[in-house]
């Protein structure tokens, strides 16, 4: 898929999404009115639901010349808003799989990577994210290859699933693997795909379990 082919899904897809969430507040009514109303974009009012993984160096952190790693601007407030409407997050991101044997095991010789280096006046929110950190466990399924965006998905069941990252190749591969993708931190876009669009997607027609 070329670059403006992906901007131009990309583009349509919020107009659609903005759509959606003006039908689900209904007139004189706001998103976060409608969301609340069917008991929050993050939980099963219905069966539905929508889950959202990150990349993350360079999508949510940055590590400077110094070594020192901080929030990208925007990213804490993002995730907060997103906790704020009871959305999950994960990570879909490449370590060594010499890291440990379990996704478990890799996240958290991670999380002591990156909070050796860390110089944000607030922590990295570790806590959102849970068991929903994804790395490769072997050579094989580092990105790009397509298995650790397939174990995500799974992993979240019958959500809708969102992917952003910083670069064309990753928003191209989660898209191919079934993801509503978002290019973060482009001029002229929202920094991150905007949290009410997010919400959004939950109430639209749910996925099967052979969708995407």
């Amino acid at each position: 898929m070329r670059k403006a082919t992906v901007r131009k899904a990309t583009w349509y897809l919020l107009l659609a999404l903005g759509g959606c969430v003006v039908a689900l507040a209904g007139p004189g009514e706001g998103s976060a009115a409608a969301v609340h109303r069917t008991g929050g974009a993050g939980g099963r009012a219905g069966g539905a639901c929508v889950r959202v993984y990150f990349d993350l160096g360079e999508t949510l952190v940055h590590t400077a010349e110094d070594k020192s790693v901080r929030y990208l601007p925007h990213a804490a407030e993002h995730l907060r808003a997103l906790r704020a409407r009871h959305i999950p997050v994960g990570l879909i991101t490449n370590v060594p799989p010499s890291w440990g044997s379990t996704d478990a095991e890799r996240a958290a010789e991670l999380k002591k990577v990156i909070d050796k280096d860390w110089k944000d006046s607030q922590p990295f929110a570790w806590s959102d994210f849970g068991d929903r950190i994804f790395t490769p466990r072997t050579e094989a399924e580092r990105k790009p290859a397509p298995a650790l965006w397939q174990r995500a998905k799974k992993a979240a069941g019958s959500c809708r699933v969102v992917y952003q990252a910083e670069t064309t190749d990753e928003v191209e591969a989660g898209a191919s693997a079934g993801y509503v993708s978002y290019q973060v931190n482009r001029r002229h876009w929202p920094a991150f795909m905007p949290v009410p669009l997010i919400a959004a997607l939950a109430h639209l027609p749910g996925r099967g379990p052979d969708e995407g």
